[in-house]
């Protein structure tokens, strides 16, 4: 027998151990990794049923939203990112240098669309607006330059206003001893400054979850006395929003119930939506035609004439976006993925500047395809806000100057009927905030439909036969 065997034998039962730890190791990190990954998903499931740690108790007290933050760090974190300030191609604002005065005390403002368009002050001659108007800005904002801006100096103004500056939840219960909608009838009468008082926060996380629920809520009686009259023109009795709203459609509510058109009623200044016979525009002038209502006497034609607010929620209702049931969150608060959790992202902004969140979950182009159709929408649009604008600034010369020769208050008063619908439209689409966006051909029609009044006002003039064709009335 050779004397190698025994050596040879060795060599193999050594190799024959070394696979066997080989293979126990490779077991044994393979059953580590396992145990490791089921852990891991143990963890993440857990952090899914239990999404946030109750660190603080919160009532339905609880105004500060940095109090909130500790239970809802993430989404905290991205409330605070409101008050980034980056300009789309037509909306937005970038911040410009002020000289401090003691109205207003403030070093940095948003820039002066009365600068950027002169036009406005034509629009607005005789109101509070042709003093100051400026670019929006954040939600983090909304408070303070409704406190510091020139219209409060031109014209004193209610404690009404606060309704969509302001986190006035608790200030309406305070007021009315619990009871939220006397107490909003008690602010509104308020001169501004002594309302201002009542509110230390823009906009809050009270002002739209209900603290022990975290549900969505509307908070303002406004809108809410809006909405059932609203649904009782489509013969809906008795509506009550948040009781008869579904998820999906307070995920809009909560936005509507400051993103509209609305007026003060009466010496009390009762907030009031125009809803009762509908929310297209000939619905809301109809309202208004049969109240009689005007903001203000024009200073150069002497018409009762309309000032727009902010009516997001109107038009947004007559685009495809909300007859598809997309929510206004569902845009302007997309969902994000952080870790195990999926949250709505409240750093509240343009769909434009967060596409790839706002947008492709929907819409599978590129993000440069997206704005581009979007960009386009708008150029469309703001090309016709600036025909409708010279046509109405040509009829309020012409109308300036037919009262200076001397024509009469009966002369004039058909013309002036024009100028006060074709200015609200034209005004309708200036203070709406998504430059036609929202329902791009709706917006199209309002402001060819204003051009078309404006005209017919400046025939009228010329020739007093001339009979108006008003679209939308026999």
């Amino acid at each position: 027998m050779s004397s190698t065997a025994p050596s040879e034998a060795k060599t193999l039962r050594r190799r024959v151990l070394m696979l066997y730890a080989a293979v126990g190791l490779v077991s044994a990190l393979a059953i580590a990794l396992i145990i490791a990954l089921a852990i891991n998903i143990s963890q993440r499931k857990q952090e899914a049923k239990n999404p946030f740690f109750r660190v603080v108790e919160l009532t339905d007290d609880t105004v500060d939203p940095a109090v909130w933050g500790k239970n809802f760090p993430l989404q905290y974190d991205s409330y605070k990112r409101t008050v980034d300030q980056v300009r789309t191609r037509y909306g937005g604002s970038e911040a410009v240098p002020h000289t401090p005065t003691q109205a207003d005390p403030r070093s940095v403002v948003a820039q002066s669309r009365l600068e950027e368009d002169p036009r406005l002050k034509t629009m607005w001659a005789g109101y509070a607006f042709s003093k100051d108007f400026r670019e929006e800005r954040g939600h983090a904002y909304m408070l303070t330059d409704q406190t510091f801006t020139e219209r409060q100096q031109v014209t004193p103004q209610p404690g009404t206003c606060l309704n969509c500056h302001a986190s006035v939840y608790t200030a309406y219960k305070k007021l009315g001893d619990g009871d939220l909608t006397k107490g909003f009838e008690k602010l509104n009468a308020m001169p501004y400054f002594e309302a201002r008082k009542l509110a230390d926060h823009p906009v809050a996380c009270i002002d739209c979850h209900d603290p022990a629920t975290m549900q969505l809520r509307v908070t303002r009686p406004a809108f809410m006395e809006g909405m059932a009259r609203l649904k009782a023109s489509q013969g809906v009795q008795g509506y009550d929003v948040n009781r008869d709203a579904t998820r999906q459609e307070m995920r809009a509510f909560v936005c509507g119930q400051c993103h509209d058109e609305y007026y003060f009623q009466g010496k009390e200044k009762r907030l009031t939506y125009p809803w009762d016979k509908g929310l297209k525009i000939e619905n809301i002038l109809a309202y208004y035609e049969e109240n009689g209502h005007k903001d203000w006497t024009h200073e150069d034609t002497g018409a009762p004439v309309l000032k727009a607010q902010h009516p997001e929620f109107e038009l947004w209702n007559q685009g495809i976006h909300a007859r598809s049931g997309v929510a206004c969150a569902d845009c302007h608060m997309p969902y994000q993925r952080v870790g195990a959790l999926k949250i709505s992202d409240h750093h509240v902004r343009s769909p434009l500047l967060n596409i790839n969140r706002a947008c492709q979950p929907c819409h599978h182009f590129s993000e440069a395809e997206l704005r581009s159709r979007a960009e386009t929408i708008q150029e469309r649009t703001f090309n016709l806000r600036n025909q409708a604008m010279d046509a109405l600034v040509g009829l309020i010369n012409d109308l300036k100057a037919a009262r200076a020769a001397g024509r009469s208050d009966e002369e004039l008063a058909p013309v002036r009927a024009l100028q006060r619908r074709a200015q609200f439209m034209v005004d309708f689409i200036e203070a709406e905030n998504s430059m036609g966006f929202h329902a791009p051909q709706e917006a199209a029609r309002i402001l060819a439909e204003s051009v078309n009044l404006s005209r017919q006002g400046q025939i009228l003039l010329r020739d007093p036969k001339f009979q108006p064709q008003i679209p939308g009335q026999p």
